[in-house]
């Protein structure tokens, strides 16, 4: 079945805290908890099924909020770092220099708890030099989210994007995965020569980071369920994606998942279904939309993942990418990304995402 003929048939039956700064374009966030201000439950929805069987890990019992984190690539491996008013401050560097207990990553964090990152976050802030602090502009970056359980993603879920690429919406949401060897981080470059095709596309793409286990959650609750979100680019090689009508084999090659630079907290980003997201690719702007198109909401992928897989501490949904990419253009104006390409996906709230393609 070629990869038109099954979308197709998908999409007609198929089943005193830190703050972004609004001088680096990540916008201002909200205060309090996030309101999703968007329908519950759809009419006609059908019912969950029987609960799931226990499985994986219980995740921190409640993930702290307020905080916009990242991962720093470091010889010791990657540090749980918070983004401060003075810049990118080193948890785990910190910590040790204090005699406290932090976790060591976004993902400990989330699965673990915080320890004593707060504690950590008032000492050092209150010291009159802090050397573990580093310019956003200098960090060395690391996934925001380096080892998740699952890396979930949803095709075909923008109404542009859709009629763009001449296909009905989907009943049901498009799932498909990648592995952890695509993830990769903010100004990363993207290994591309010598892998088999060479039809690369960028894909400028929310992504939902959970924060507690989720099993049969109902629409009305699944936004409880998650940690935060991060800017995303689901990278892809047009020719393997389409050779089967499974994508995976276009999707998960090394460095295929850019991911970051932050992980902002739920509570600092409000409505995840109204965030304006960009794509550039050499500074020419090739994604322009907001995720209030999307078809599916991050409410309704949430229930549907979790009816048949509990979603854990961690898991990442690339939550699908707007009109604008190479492969939705006209043939005569395909041209596709090459070596030295700089793709930057921007979304409000979260921040700018650079990869260069390798």
């Amino acid at each position: 079945m070629k990869r038109r003929q099954f979308i197709a048939a998908a999409a007609a039956g198929g089943a005193g805290l830190p703050v972004l700064a609004s001088s680096n374009g990540l916008g201002t966030p909200l205060a309090g908890a996030a309101n999703d201000g968007a329908s519950s439950a759809s009419p006609g929805a059908p019912a969950n099924p029987a609960a799931l069987p226990g499985s994986g890990r219980p995740g921190a019992a409640m993930p702290p909020r307020g905080l916009i984190l990242a991962n720093l690539r470091t010889p010791d491996g990657p540090h749980l770092a918070v983004r401060v008013e003075q810049g990118l401050l080193d948890v785990v560097a910190a910590a040790q220099s204090l005699g406290l207990r932090v976790p060591r990553t976004t993902d400990a964090l989330l699965n673990e708890g915080e320890g004593e990152l707060r504690a950590c976050l008032a000492k050092t802030l209150s010291l009159p030099v802090q050397p573990w602090l580093s310019r956003e502009d200098h960090a060395a970056f690391a996934p925001a989210i380096t080892n998740p359980q699952k890396l979930i993603c949803v095709g075909l879920n923008y109404r542009r994007h859709a009629h763009e690429v001449g296909l009905a919406e989907p009943k049901a949401p498009i799932l498909f995965n990648k592995f952890n060897n695509a993830l990769t981080h903010h100004r990363a470059t993207v290994p591309t020569q010598g892998l088999p095709g060479s039809h690369f596309d960028y894909e400028g793409e929310l992504v939902i980071v959970m924060g507690r286990r989720c099993v049969n959650v109902s629409e009305e609750h699944a936004l409880d369920y998650v940690y935060g979100y991060c800017t995303g680019n689901d990278f892809s090689e047009r020719t393997y994606q389409m050779i089967t009508s499974q994508w995976m084999a276009g999707k998960s090659s090394d460095g295929f998942a850019p991911l970051g630079p932050y992980l902002v907290s739920a509570d600092l980003v409000g409505n995840p279904n109204a965030l304006k997201l960009e794509t550039h690719v050499n500074g020419e702007l090739r994604q322009s939309s907001n995720t209030a198109d999307f078809i599916f909401n991050c409410q309704q992928i949430i229930a549907f993942a979790s009816r048949v897989f509990p979603l854990e501490p961690g898991d990442l949904i690339y939550t699908g990418t707007p009109e604008g990419v190479i492969l939705g253009m006209p043939k005569d104006r395909q041209v596709w990304l090459k070596t030295g390409d700089k793709v930057v996906v921007t979304i409000e709230k979260l921040g700018a995402l650079e990869i260069t393609v390798g």
